[in-house]
C-alpha cells in the first residue's frame, strides 16, 4: 500500500477534526473533534512507521509505540473533560460553550461588574463629565482637606 493513502485519510480526519473544534458550541462535540485529531495523528504515525520499517529492517517501531502513548494520553483526555463537563453542566444547566465564557461570579459577560465600571471622568456616565450637566464633586484635594 502507498503512504499516500493513510496521508490523504489522516488529513481528512484532521480537517473535521479542526473544523469541529472551530464551529461546535458543544463541549461534548469539542472533545469527539478533537478525539478525531488525535486519531489522524495515531494514523499517521503508524503508516510511517510501516513506511519507514520497510527501509530499514531493525527498527523499534516508534511509531507503534507512540500510538500507544497517544492512545492513553486521549483516554485520559476525555474522562477528565467529561467529568469537567458534565460537573460544569450540572452547576449552570448548559454544556455551551459560547455561555461558558464568564465563569467567574459576580462579573457580567465582558468581565465588567455593572454596566458603568469606567472611573473615566471623560465618560458620559461618570457624574461630572464632558456631557452631564451635573457638576463635579471636587478634586481629590479639596474631598482630601473636607474630611481632615
Amino acid at each position: 500500500m502507498h503512504l499516500a493513502y493513510p496521508a490523504v485519510l489522516s488529513a481528512l480526519l484532521f480537517c473535521t477534526g479542526v473544523y469541529g473544534v472551530l464551529a461546535r458550541r458543544n463541549a461534548i462535540l469539542v472533545l469527539m473533534s478533537v478525539e478525531l485529531m488525535l486519531n489522524a495523528v495515531n494514523l499517521n504515525l503508524v503508516a510511517f512507521d510501516v513506511w519507514l520499517s520497510r527501509a530499514a529492517e531493525e527498527t523499534l517501531h516508534s511509531g507503534q509505540a507512540l500510538t500507544l502513548f497517544t492512545i492513553a494520553i486521549a483516554a485520559a483526555e476525555i474522562g477528565i473533560g467529561l467529568a469537567i463537563v458534565l460537573a460544569v453542566h450540572r452547576n449552570r444547566g448548559t454544556s455551551d460553550i459560547d455561555k461558558l465564557r464568564d465563569t467567574a461570579e459576580g462579573h457580567g459577560p465582558d468581565g465588567l461588574d455593572g454596566p458603568d465600571d469606567s472611573d473615566d471622568p471623560g465618560d458620559p456616565a461618570v457624574p461630572g463629565g464632558p456631557d452631564t450637566d451635573t457638576p463635579a464633586t471636587g478634586t481629590a484635594a479639596e474631598k482630601a482637606e473636607a474630611t481632615a
